[in-house]
């Protein structure tokens, strides 16, 4: 296991956090009936409204690269060189009192990340790479920050996806001061391509994906909650009927018509004890980036390959039962896992643009979810989609409301709630005020103004937060005779058990 304790000088901010809800309320708003058009870099819709937005909902940008490079007493990481990827701003996560972000960076080296004071406008660097990836040496630097999570144990992880190694980071004082920041190697989670990462509802155990068009998804049960370290067993969901080849693409001709839904298991790829049982180590970090030892280890107990599982959220169905949601990007669907006795599960379509009807009840929008990536869950369980176009094209990427007013897992609708219309960006990090069930913050991820040799002067990766008025949200809650109050209540005690 490795500790390190680092001073640093430059990096970013990302939120995750988990709720516990019951799934899902009526829609709240008029949705939206096409994706937007895309601006010029550094428009005036990218300074002051990145969103096209329903009616009554408030945007406002809380901080920027360009603002936190301006000033001399903040700090960020840029990276050298990478033009739009300088910076990269993914998935932000909230402390549990709401009062700070934290902003991963997904940079190829040197990724790190920043905590960011919203009452005072501030930015901290916490720690980074020292950007000797590029000769190989990954024992001080990290790749692709993807997701970042606050923990029930008041710890920040931070995981690699494309780049480095597929380690979890673990930041075991995150409000300290940068000076006296430590972090830890969490060898005892599975080397993975890292995206989505959710604590269960009791914080017992962990889920998370291999973002792959081989992905599979994953469970870690630990021994000891109160530190991550000393691991447990790992397991790879296992869809019952599942036939094809686990090593190939899902949409191998192998794979192709072999069921991925209905019945499953989660199967063990270690001991309790955290000893592989396959023949590959899962925690083998050697090799750098090409080397995701833990998917070569799912491939042995045929571990089901999905098509770019990306990121999760873990919630409750109306049954009482456990659900996981997770985006499966190639596969424009996400799907919902209900959590069954005796580590068997029920693999669902939740939601997908070939199957789930649009704005059901609403006029119709002629938008596509064709990039399904981040979830979000507000505080009455309502599961929101956040896709990762644009990319460069002409219409922007989009968010969508999943509802599922009965609580089964399948939603009866998307809604479109929003359209990114900055060039060259992406939409991520969605994530809803602890506290406030009426916020949430929500990123701008490598916009053309990050590259200052084509955008001088360019706005850059930013972080902005919606306010939802009560008067939108709350009747929608009040038909299904929820209390806000005490949804608000329940996931606050999450974070402070």
């Amino acid at each position: 296991m490795k500790s390190h304790k680092l001073k640093l000088l430059a990096a970013g901010v990302s939120l995750a956090v988990a709720q516990i809800a019951s799934a899902g309320t009526d829609t709240y708003f008029v949705p939206l009936t096409a994706s937007a058009a895309v601006t010029m870099p550094n428009s005036n819709e990218e300074l002051t409204a990145p969103w096209e937005a329903p009616a009554g909902l408030i945007q406002s940008n809380l901080t920027s690269l360009h603002e936190v490079e301006d000033a001399a007493h903040q700090s960020v990481v840029r990276v050298p060189g990478l033009g739009t990827g300088a910076s990269m701003m993914d998935m932000i996560a909230f402390d549990d009192t709401g009062d700070y972000l934290f902003i991963p960076h997904e940079t190829f080296v040197g990724a790190g990340v920043t905590r960011y004071d919203i009452a005072n406008d501030r930015s901290d660097v916490l720690f980074r790479g020292d950007l000797e990836g590029l000769n190989g040496d990954w024992s001080n630097d990290w790749g692709a920050f993807d997701p970042s999570t606050w923990t029930t144990n008041g710890t920040l992880f931070l995981a690699e996806e494309w780049s480095g190694e597929g380690r979890v980071m673990e930041v075991l004082n995150p409000m300290a001061d940068p000076a006296d920041i430590e972090i830890r190697e969490l060898e005892s989670i599975a080397n993975v391509s890292h995206e989505g990462l959710r604590f269960s509802n009791d914080g017992g155990a962990l889920y998370f994906v291999d973002e792959d068009r081989s992905g599979s998804i994953y469970k870690l049960v630990f021994n000891d909650p109160s530190d991550y370290a000393k691991g447990g067993t790992t397991y790879v969901l296992t869809a019952t009927n599942f036939a094809g080849d686990p090593t190939e693409n899902y949409n191998h001709p192998a794979n192709s018509g072999e069921a991925r839904w209905g019945q499953a298991n989660w199967t063990p790829i270690t001991d309790a004890d955290g000893n592989p049982l396959t023949a590959t180590d899962p925690f083998d970090n050697a090799g750098g980036p090409g080397n995701r030892a833990g998917r070569r280890a799912a491939d042995e107990v045929n571990g089901t390959p999905y098509g770019r599982p990306e990121d999760i959220e873990v919630g409750t169905l109306d049954n009482g039962n456990e659900v996981l949601y997770f985006a499966a990007t190639s596969e424009r669907t996400v799907y919902s896992v209900e959590m069954l006795d005796n580590n068997e599960a029920i693999v669902r379509e939740f939601a997908s643009d070939a199957n789930t009807p649009k704005n059901a009840g609403f006029p119709a929008t002629s938008g596509e979810m064709n990039s399904p990536d981040n979830l979000a869950q507000d505080h009455y369980g309502n599961i929101y989609v956040i896709e990762d176009a644009p990319n460069g094209s002409d219409v922007g990427g989009d968010v969508w409301f999943a509802r599922d007013t009965d609580g089964d897992g399948v939603a009866e609708s998307l809604d479109h709630m929003l359209s990114n219309r900055v060039d060259g960006s992406e939409s991520t990090g969605m994530i809803f005020h602890p506290v406030d069930g009426n916020k949430f913050a929500i990123a701008i991820q490598h916009p053309d103004s990050t590259d200052l040799s084509q955008v001088p002067e360019g706005h850059g990766d930013a972080i902005w937060m919606f306010e939802i008025p009560h008067n939108m949200l709350n009747p929608s809650v009040e038909k299904r005779g929820m209390n806000p109050s005490v949804k608000n209540a329940n996931a606050r005690a999450r974070f402070k058990r």
